[in-house]
């Protein structure tokens, strides 16, 4: 997916391994939100076992080799976001977010366990994202 030209925002570059996730969490991520993103990693890595990873703007990214950049992570004070960087070519797409991009806003550890989010999780990994 390719931004708007007069954007000047460039993709994370892929870390090494899932460690960045894991200090972004522990650095960035307000307590009582750590079961609602650590069951959207667990989630998103048991789907996509050759997913790279990275941190840029307080977000995680999840990509794959073929497809670029497929999911964000933002955690604010009360909720976590779930963007689905392809998210307009679902189907159905979601509601919220704008031109490519459609997020899922979350605010209790039930709301993730969804089967929805599974099931977009695993569309996600089926569209072209953010390259």
């Amino acid at each position: 997916m390719e931004r708007a030209a007069n954007s000047n925002r460039k993709p994370p570059t892929p870390a090494d391994d899932h460690a960045v996730i894991d200090a972004w969490i522990e650095a960035s991520v307000f307590q009582r939100l750590h079961p609602i993103v650590l069951h959207l990693d667990e989630t998103i890595r048991e789907t996509f076992p050759d997913a790279q990873f990275a941190v840029k703007w307080k977000k995680a990214y999840y990509g794959l080799p073929d497809l670029g950049w497929v999911i964000e992570l933002a955690a604010y004070d009360i909720s976590v976001n779930i963007v689905f960087l392809a998210g307009a070519a679902f189907d159905p797409p979601l509601a919220l977010g704008s031109g490519e991009s459609r997020y899922v806003k979350l605010h209790t550890f039930e709301e993730a366990q969804a089967s929805e989010i599974s099931e977009w999780i695993e569309q996600a990994g089926r569209i072209a994202g953010w390259q």
